[in-house]
């Protein structure tokens, strides 16, 4: 239990000294104009209170992912600990952070937008087409995935569940954000630190062992077909560093008051996120008798991490442990999914600059995406999901280049603190094309690891090139 521990208190204390570094490095100014006062709408443009922000960014960024990808890396054993504590704090925190205020100071626009401000033209135009699609494409296994759930427990046909979800995703998406996602979302945000806690309180008060990070031959428990770099990083996302929270930022931008709110809404909800991740994989390790047995159990049931939850919540904590597993498997997807949707109609309507106040306007945007996700969830979309984890990862790749390029144009000496990660993660990405069967399935050989440091290179020599011509050509901040 003592890694756990350590590693808890290193990422609550990460959010004091690391988060006050983050603000002086951002410059925070307290009495700076945010666009919920200077672009007000009483659509996305809302100002709402700090604490509410914050849950609804938490539930945002947070869904399932902190939970089901936390089980998955809990595979390779006690080293996701450590993925998840420095990779949430250096990577996902500062990502979640520094992408956030960029998007606050730029009016709240969209990830695309700023991406294209500081890398240029062409990476605007690659992540227009890009991140859409991940969101509609999130959108869309949300359609499915709690529809298929809720017809296993009542009798209601699964079109009926799809016609139900799809519906209100629709409401939701084009409501004024603090009509549903404003109210609902804090509930079930608290619900979600909640959940955590009673299962955390479970395991350590109860007759679980913990295992312990003690020596390298424990580190991980793997097979060469899932070698712990890159799929570790991979496996786990959302609880460590995920892309996916860069396009949920500008939604909750467009509703602050104060630039000093960015250290508890961006940087606060990721230290949560990693914390609730560092109870989920504790807990299943714990729970299924270590590593091994967590690893035998996942291999019996097809690596269902939503059955793990449930086994996990109902043999624990009994009927309020299946409230707290039908929060975790239907709840948390269905308001990932609503504001996927929500941040693709903002993104379409940024890149149009389309004015988002008549409602008819929003409709327009939203229906064909909705049409799209409609279609996603009548198609076999299990291969095409494979590939969201990495496009995800690949989409913080994107995001911490863009921030590296605004630390940059600040003339910042400490770029290197989005730099390195975005190297590292580029790497990652890159190894995990060569190594993966997904991909070009080398498997876990020198020349798969090779070739991805060299796609490295390539890619991190034409990012500095992008980033140094914006630089030449006065490219403003």
């Amino acid at each position: 239990m003592t890694t756990f521990f350590i590693c808890l208190v290193v990422l609550v204390a990460a959010y004091f000294i690391y988060g006050a570094v983050l603000d002086r490095i951002a410059g925070i100014d307290a009495k700076a104009d945010v666009p919920s006062k200077t672009m007000y709408d009483g659509v996305d443009y809302i100002p709402l209170p700090r604490w509410r922000i914050f849950l609804i960014q938490l539930l945002n960024i947070a869904g399932t992912g902190p939970i089901f990808g936390a089980i998955l890396g809990a595979c390779y054993g006690p080293v996701a600990f450590l993925w998840i504590t420095l990779g949430g704090i250096f990577m996902g925190a500062m990502h979640d952070y520094l992408s956030g205020v960029i998007s606050l100071r730029n009016g709240g626009r969209s990830l695309p937008e700023i991406i294209g401000k500081y890398l240029g033209g062409g990476m605007r135009k690659f992540s227009l087409v890009m991140i859409p699609i991940l969101m509609v494409l999130v959108g869309g296994v949300f359609i499915v995935t709690p529809s298929k759930i809720l017809t296993s427990m009542t009798d209601i046909p699964y079109l009926w569940w799809v016609g139900i979800v799809i519906a209100y995703y629709l409401i939701a998406t084009i409501m004024p954000v603090d009509k549903i996602i404003g109210k609902i979302y804090p509930l079930f945000g608290a619900a979600l630190i909640f959940m955590a806690v009673a299962m955390l309180g479970i395991v350590v008060f109860g007759d679980y062992e913990f295992p312990e990070l003690t020596s390298i031959g424990n580190m991980h428990y793997n097979s060469e077909a899932l070698p712990i770099i890159p799929t570790l990083f991979i496996s786990i996302a959302c609880g460590a560093i995920s892309g996916f929270h860069a396009t949920q930022s500008p939604l909750m931008a467009r509703c602050m008051t104060n630039e000093k709110q960015s250290r508890p809404i961006f940087f606060g909800a990721m230290i949560s996120e990693s914390i609730i991740a560092l109870i989920w994989a504790a807990v299943a390790m714990a729970f299924f008798g270590g590593v091994e047995g967590l690893n035998s159990w996942m291999q019996s049931n097809g690596n269902d991490a939503g059955l793990a939850v449930s086994t996990i919540s109902v043999t624990t904590l009994g009927t309020f442990g299946s409230i707290l597993a039908l929060l975790g498997v239907v709840a948390a997807p269905i308001t990932s999914g609503d504001t996927a949707f929500r941040s693709a109609r903002l993104i379409v309507a940024d890149m149009l600059k389309y004015d988002q106040r008549p409602v008819v306007n929003r409709l327009i945007v939203s229906v064909p995406l909705f049409a799209i996700g409609i279609g996603i969830a009548f198609i076999d979309f299990d291969v095409i999901w494979r590939y969201f984890a990495w496009s995800n990862q690949a989409l913080a790749v994107v995001t911490l280049w863009m921030i590296t390029s605004w630390l940059m144009h600040r003339g910042s000496k400490l770029s290197f603190i989005a730099l390195l990660p975005a190297i590292f993660m580029t790497y990652i990405c890159s190894s995990f094309v060569f190594v993966s069967n997904q991909f070009v399935g080398m498997g876990a050989c020198n020349l798969a690891y090779v070739y991805g440091g060299a796609a490295t290179a390539i890619i991190a020599g034409l990012m500095m090139v992008l980033i140094k011509r914006g630089m030449r050509n006065g490219r403003k901040i």
